[in-house]
């Protein structure tokens, strides 16, 4: 695409050189850029891109987008706002793919890799080719791709959605983060339905409190769009959980028409008759079209909330509730949520990604509900992030809890024994025979399994899906469930 094309949309803008080169792609990143890509430089919070645009021009920047002028050979444009403006050209260069996807946006502090996974099954299973943007990976159809953040930037969002278009998608499904909402990311995307999971603590270190942390998530809804069409699966919907509050402030930040689903409140899709056991959950969905019973694989409260959410948005998008049924029930899980790890032991050892307070409480309360011997939890918080929760989750692992194993998640570039400590703040003198620290993860997961008899359940929160650990800094291969196989496989031979 020729430079002047690129640029045309962007209202405020200088230009510097000849605006008639060809530009071959768009980078943020000076080490990514190739001959003939147009290099932009962002203000982060840790870096600022104008210091690399040398670099850039070495490496072939066949032109540069900036806040401040900078004396460079190749073809300079300088905007107000770089961020922003690289929304408006990532969309002007791919050609504006949303507009020809339909595409939905999770958003949530809990439940969006689940409720993004069953939609995409569910739209594959029925024939209606589908992308995925997650925190466990990119998928298009059956395909799979390494990702590195929840919600990609603006450029690899925009040129993601393009190679699904050019797949044959018909639907891309993405986890929209608070971060990616808050920092425009998806600026310039067209969603066709937005899906609000909960609210619940967590991302303080960012947002700082809750109410800024609700408004970032409400940007989603508020990016429905202000237009009604004539045909009703063509306008945009906002798919709100009844049994939480903040869908009050979501329903009335968005123009489009509302749906809601929950278990405690009356909705639109509602579920009644729920019976939990350790092998799966029984309940009757009630909704907009009609009713039916359903046994399904996942476990827990907490997976019926994703169950309607995702059942909410089949059923906007025409798919019967017959076809949703049969759909789920031949679900067996989600990588890493609520995971079953067995090699024939007596026990019971299941992988969860619950990093949260409200996400633990879920998991070891559905636990509870089916557990015949003792719970047995790997617990830890990551380093340089919310100290705010790590008490309150310490807390809530020893109250479901008989025995808590206090221990390193990804610490990052903190020292895990202050995390821990941190963690402890929120214990008492009567919880000092209810948990145990091993700052080593490996060996804090191979404890809870020695220790760990017939009917007991141990479960290892905080990582799920994750295969690694960062410790200062540097990457390094750990996954809970081969961790945890592997001390199973050991206590065996023993």
């Amino acid at each position: 695409m020729r430079l002047e094309e690129l640029i045309r949309p962007l209202i405020l803008h200088n230009v510097t050189g000849k605006m008639d080169v060809e530009i071959q792609g768009i980078q943020m990143d000076s080490r990514k850029v190739q001959p003939g890509d147009l290099f932009i430089a962002i203000r982060g919070f840790t870096v600022d891109g104008h210091r690399f645009v040398s670099q850039a021009v070495d490496q072939g920047a066949a032109a540069i987008l900036v806040e401040e002028e900078i004396m460079v050979d190749v073809p300079m444009i300088r905007v107000p706002d770089t961020r922003r403006a690289m929304a408006v050209v990532a969309a002007t260069f791919y050609q504006h793919p949303t507009q020809k996807l339909k595409l939905i946006g999770i958003t949530g502090t809990n439940g969006k890799t689940t409720t993004s996974q069953l939609l995409h099954h569910i739209f594959n299973q029925m024939e209606r080719k589908t992308g995925l943007i997650g925190t466990i990976e990119m998928k298009i159809g059956d395909r799979s791709f390494p990702v590195k953040n929840t919600t990609p930037e603006v450029i690899d969002l925009q040129k993601s959605f393009d190679l699904m278009l050019n797949e044959g998608c018909e639907y891309s499904v993405i986890e929209a983060s608070s971060h990616a909402l808050e920092q425009g990311r998806t600026r310039g995307c067209q969603f066709h339905i937005g899906v609000f999971t909960n609210l619940t603590q967590d991302h303080l270190d960012y947002h700082e409190t809750m109410d800024r942390y609700r408004e970032a998530k409400g940007m989603l809804f508020s990016q429905l769009g202000n237009q009604y069409q004539d045909d009703p699966s063509e306008s945009p919907v906002a798919v709100l959980n009844a049994d939480d509050e903040a869908s009050t402030y979501f329903a009335q930040m968005t123009p489009a028409q509302v749906v809601t689903y929950g278990i405690e409140q009356p909705a639109d899709v509602r579920a009644e008759n729920i019976k939990i056991s350790s092998q799966g959950t029984s309940l009757t969905l009630n909704t907009f079209k009609g009713s039916i019973d359903m046994e399904l694989h996942l476990v827990g409260k907490f997976n019926v909330y994703n169950v309607l959410a995702a059942t909410a948005v089949a059923l906007l998008e025409g798919i019967s509730l017959h076809d949703i049924k049969e759909c789920l029930e031949k679900l067996r899980g989600v990588n890493g949520r609520f995971e079953s790890v067995h090699v024939g032991q007596p026990y019971t050892v299941l992988v969860d990604y619950a990093h949260t307070p409200d996400s633990l409480e879920n998991v070891l309360t559905t636990i509870q509900q089916f557990a015949q011997g003792k719970i047995l939890s790997v617990v830890g918080c990551g380093g340089d992030r919310d100290r705010s929760k790590r008490p309150v989750m310490a807390k809530i692992a020893v109250k479901y809890s008989d025995l808590t194993v206090l221990t390193s998640d990804n610490p990052r570039t903190e020292d895990p024994k202050t995390i821990i400590s941190d963690m402890i703040d929120g214990l008492g003198q009567n919880d000092l025979d209810k948990y145990v620290t091993v700052i080593d993860r490996r060996e804090a997961i191979s404890h809870a399994i020695s220790i760990a008899k017939p009917e007991d359940v141990v479960l290892i929160a905080g990582k799920g899906h994750e295969t690694y650990q960062e410790i200062h800094g540097v990457r390094y291969d750990f996954d809970d469930r081969e961790v945890a196989r592997h001390a199973i496989l050991s206590q065996t031979d023993k």
